[in-house]
C-alpha cells in the first residue's frame, strides 16, 4: 500500500469547512435545546469503551467496530453508538436514580465500514433515552420529540414511519413456524428494504399459495392508523395481535401531541432485529434519500449491565440533517460587521470591537489598514458591503 499524501483523509470521514462547521454547530445547539425543553438532561460518554462491555452489547455488527488495544493488551473500542455507553451509566453511577430516567446527547461516532460511496465512519448524532417506562405514552413521547427537534433543526418536509418487531415476529412464527432460516432471510431482505428480494425469497420457500399472499400482503401495511385494523385481520398471533394494538396506543398519543400528520405505520419496518425489542421508527426528509432519523424501545439492553429496565429512544444524524439545511438558499450574513482601521487608531477600533461583542454581535472582524484608500469596498443594492470577497452588515472605519 503506498504512503497517503499530506492532504489526504481516511475513506469515510469529512472536513467540515468554517460555514458547515457553524451550521451544524447551530443545528446541535436547537436540538439541544428542544431535548432540554421536554425535560431531557445531557450526558457526555467517553469516546473510548471497553469491547466486552459497551462493544459487545452495541446494536453496531462486530466487524463494524473500530477496535484498538491500551498498552495493557485490553481490547478498546471507539464508540459506534451512544445507548449502549448510556446503559452503562444509568447501571452504576445512576444506579441510585429512580425511574423514569430522561437523558439526551450530541457526539461523534464510529463504525468501520467497506470502501462504499456515500457511507460514513464518523457521523455526528444527538439523541434521547428515556429509561424506565414501558409504556406506549413514552414510545409516543421520543416519537413526538423527534418531530420536534426536526422541526427545530429547520427539516421543513419529513415522514416519520413506525413499526413494531413483535408483529413480524409473531406473524412469521405463525407462518414459518419452525423455519428459522427463513424467517431470519426475510427479515434481512426488509431490514435492507430489499422488497424485491423478499418476494424472489418467498417464491423459494414453497409456501402454499394462501401463506404466499398473506406475507406478500405485508409489503402493503404502509398508512395512517386504518393499517392498525387491517394488520389484526391478517394474522391471530398473539404477539403480533399485542404489538398492533400497543400501536394503535401510540397513534392515540401522537394524535393528542398534535403531530400524527408526520407519521405514518409501516409495518415492514423492522430495525436491527437481534437490537430492538418492540416499536421502531426512522425519519425521512422529503429531499434526501437516507434516514435523518431513527430509533426504537430496547427493553433488553440494560439486563447486560446489571440493571434490567426497559429504554425507549432515538437518535438523529445531524450531518445529514446538514446537506438536508445545506440545500436551501444560505441566510443573509446580516451579523457579520467589520471594522477597519490604521495603525493609529488601533486603541479605538479595537475598543469599539470589543463593545459591539460584549452587546451579543456574534461575528465582528477587525482589519488594520495602511491608510484610507489601503482597501476596497463594494456596496451593494440591499445595504451590504463586499470587502475582499466577505459580505457584512456593515463596515465601521477608524482610518482617518
Amino acid at each position: 500500500m503506498s504512503k497517503p499524501k499530506v492532504f489526504e483523509k481516511p475513506i469515510g470521514v469529512k472536513d467540515y469547512l468554517p460555514e458547515a462547521a457553524a451550521k451544524l454547530r447551530s443545528i446541535e445547539l436547537k436540538v439541544m435545546q428542544c431535548m432540554e425543553r421536554w425535560g431531557y438532561r445531557e450526558i457526555i460518554t467517553p469516546t473510548l469503551e471497553y469491547y466486552d462491555t459497551v462493544g459487545v452489547a452495541s446494536s453496531t455488527e462486530d466487524k463494524k467496530l473500530f477496535k484498538l488495544l491500551d498498552r495493557n493488551g485490553t481490547t478498546l473500542v471507539l464508540r459506534s453508538d451512544i445507548t449502549a455507553p448510556i446503559a452503562r451509566v444509568v447501571s452504576s453511577l445512576l444506579r441510585e436514580h429512580r425511574f423514569p430516567l430522561r437523558l439526551s446527547y450530541h457526539a461523534n461516532v464510529f463504525r468501520a465500514i467497506e470502501a462504499e460511496a456515500g457511507r460514513d465512519a464518523e457521523f455526528f448524532q444527538a439523541g434521547v433515552e428515556l429509561v424506565g417506562d414501558a409504556s406506549s405514552e413514552s414510545d409516543a413521547e421520543v416519537i413526538a420529540l423527534a418531530v420536534a427537534c426536526l422541526q427545530a433543526a429547520g427539516v421543513q418536509q419529513f415522514k416519520i414511519a413506525v413499526g413494531h418487531v413483535g408483529f413480524l415476529n409473531g406473524l412469521f412464527q405463525e407462518t414459518l413456524q419452525e423455519r428459522q432460516d427463513a424467517q431470519t432471510q426475510l427479515k434481512a431482505c426488509l431490514l435492507n428494504r430489499d422488497y424485491v428480494g423478499y418476494r424472489e425469497a418467498l417464491k423459494g420457500l414453497g409456501l402454499s399459495a394462501s401463506v404466499q399472499s398473506e406475507l406478500d400482503g405485508i409489503l402493503r401495511l404502509r398508512g395512517g392508523q386504518e393499517i392498525c385494523g387491517q394488520a389484526l385481520q391478517l394474522t391471530s398471533d398473539p404477539v403480533a395481535q399485542a404489538a398492533i394494538e400497543h400501536l394503535c396506543e401510540v397513534w392515540d398519543v401522537l394524535e393528542a401531541y398534535g403531530v400524527s400528520e408526520h407519521v405514518l405505520i409501516d409495518l415492514t419496518m423492522i430495525g436491527d432485529f437481534s437490537y430492538y425489542t418492540g416499536m421502531t421508527f426512522e425519519g425521512y426528509a422529503s429531499d434526501l434519500g437516507f434516514p435523518v432519523c431513527s430509533g426504537g424501545r430496547y427493553d433488553n439492553l440494560l439486563a447486560q449491565f446489571g440493571r434490567p429496565a426497559p429504554a425507549t429512544g432515538f437518535a438523529l444524524k445531524t450531518n445529514r440533517i446538514l446537506e438536508v439545511v445545506s440545500k436551501r438558499a444560505a441566510s443573509e450574513p446580516e451579523s457579520r460587521v467589520l471594522i477597519v482601521y490604521t495603525a493609529d487608531n488601533r486603541s479605538a477600533a479595537l475598543a469599539e470591537a470589543g463593545s459591539l461583542r460584549a452587546e451579543g454581535h456574534a461575528a465582528v472582524e477587525t482589519l488594520l489598514v495602511e491608510n484610507a484608500g489601503g482597501y476596497e469596498k463594494t456596496a451593494q443594492a440591499d445595504g451590504t458591503v463586499v470587502v475582499r470577497d466577505v459580505v457584512y452588515r456593515s463596515v465601521i472605519e477608524f482610518v482617518k
